[in-house]
C-alpha cells in the first residue's frame, strides 16, 4: 500500500509577506476611489424615476439576481419589508420551475447583475414579461442582453472592480448595496414612515422593544411584591427586604393601596443615625412617604428615563393604578434584563 502524501505547508518569508497597514489602508483608499466614481457619475433623474415606480407600485416589488447580485438582491428585499413595503426575493432558477406564478401584472420585477448577460436572467426575463410585470434592469454595463426586456433599465457606473484581476465582484455589489439601501431610505421618508410603525415591523429589536413594551408587560405582578404594613417593626422585615430581589420594601394599606417605600439604602440611613434604636422603629416611621411612582400603560421607556431622572437615581418604580393601589414594580434589571 502506498503512503498517504504529506500535509502540504505554506512558509511565508518577510519578504512574501506583502499584507501590512499601508497596503490595507491603499486598498480602502482605492475602494473609496471606485465608490466615489459611482456616485459622481450616476444619473440622478433615472434613479428618480426608478424610486417612483416603486413608490407608486400596487402590488409586491421583487428583486432577483444570480450569484453576489442575488444576495443583494435579497438583502434590499429584506430591507423594504422591514419598512412595510411588499417585497420580497424572486430566484431565478426556482422562477423557471413554477415560481413564477406568484407574478401578477401590477408587480415590479427588478434585475440585479453586474452585466446583464446572465443566462438565468435572461430566461427569466421574458416570462416575467409575459406575466404582465413592470422589469427594471440594474446593472454596470451600458450595454447587455436584459436591456431588451426590461422597461426602464439603470446603470450603475462602475470604474472597476477592487480586485487586482478587475474580475472578483467587490466594488459592483457594494454599488448595488449602497444603491439599493439608498432607494430604501428614500422610499422610506416618501411614505412618511414614522418611527412607531418602524419599531412596530422590529419588535424584537431595542428600537422596538422601546416604542411598543409597556410598563405592565415588564414588571412584577402584585403577588410577587416585597410588602410589608407601616406597623411592622424594621428589623422583622429584614429577610423580605433582602430576599425580594428588587431592594426595596412596600409599604402598604390593607387594600394595597401605597403608603411608601423603604429601600436596603433607608436601612443603612436608619442604622447609622439610630444605633440600637432601630430594634423599635417601624417601617412607617422611616419610609419614603413619596416615592417616584408610574402607571402600568406607561411604556417601559419612560419607567426607565424616569428612574435614571434628578435628583438622584433609583433601582425601581412602584406601578400604582388610576386609585393609587398598587399592582406591580418595575425594575432597571427587569428593564435591562428585557432589552431595553
Amino acid at each position: 500500500m502506498g503512503s498517504l502524501p504529506a500535509t502540504s505547508t505554506y512558509i511565508f518569508s518577510e519578504d512574501q509577506q506583502k499584507l501590512n497597514e499601508t497596503s490595507l489602508l491603499n486598498l480602502f483608499k482605492s475602494q473609496q476611489g471606485y465608490l466615489n466614481y459611482f456616485f459622481k457619475h450616476l444619473d440622478l433623474s433615472q434613479t428618480l424615476k426608478f424610486t417612483q415606480i416603486l413608490l407608486n407600485s400596487k402590488g409586491t416589488i421583487f428583486f432577483t439576481g444570480v450569484g453576489k447580485s442575488g444576495f443583494v438582491a435579497q438583502k434590499i428585499s429584506q430591507t423594504l419589508i422591514s419598512l412595510g413595503i411588499r417585497s420580497g426575493f424572486l430566484s431565478p432558477v426556482d422562477a423557471l420551475h413554477g415560481d413564477i406564478g406568484i407574478l401578477t401584472c401590477n408587480d415590479v420585477v427588478v434585475f440585479f447583475s453586474k452585466s446583464g448577460n446572465s443566462e438565468e436572467l435572461i430566461k427569466l426575463a421574458p416570462c416575467a414579461k409575459a406575466k404582465g410585470a413592470y422589469l427594471v434592469g440594474i446593472t454596470s454595463t451600458e450595454a447587455n442582453n436584459l436591456m431588451g426586456f426590461c422597461d426602464l433599465n439603470l446603470y450603475l457606473p462602475l470604474e472597476r472592480e477592487l480586485c487586482p484581476f478587475d474580475l472578483a465582484p467587490v466594488t459592483s455589489t457594494a454599488i448595488q448595496m449602497v444603491f439599493g439601501d439608498t432607494v430604501a431610505i428614500a422610499l422610506m421618508g416618501a411614505r412618511n414612515l414614522s418611527k412607531e410603525e418602524y419599531a412596530a415591523n422590529h419588535p424584537a429589536g431595542k428600537i422596538g422593544k422601546s416604542l411598543i413594551f409597556k410598563v405592565k408587560y415588564v414588571m412584577k405582578k402584585q403577588q410577587e411584591l416585597p410588602v410589608c404594613k407601616e406597623g411592622d417593626l424594621i428589623m422583622d422585615q429584614l429577610v423580605e427586604l433582602t430576599s425580594g430581589g428588587c431592594g426595596c420594601l412596600l409599604v402598604i394599606e390593607d387594600n394595597y393601596n401605597l403608603i411608601g417605600t423603604f429601600t436596603d439604602g433607608d436601612l443603612r440611613r436608619t442604622l447609622k443615625a439610630s444605633g440600637e434604636g432601630i430594634f423599635k422603629l417601624t417601617v412607617g416611621e422611616m419610609c419614603n412617604r413619596h416615592p417616584r411612582t408610574i402607571g402600568p400603560d406607561a411604556m417601559a421607556v419612560e419607567a426607565m428615563q424616569k428612574m435614571e431622572s434628578p435628583p438622584s437615581p433609583v433601582q425601581f418604580l412602584p406601578v400604582i393604578d388610576e386609585q393609587g393601589i398598587l399592582i406591580g414594580i418595575v425594575t432597571l434589571h427587569g428593564l435591562v434584563a428585557s432589552g431595553l
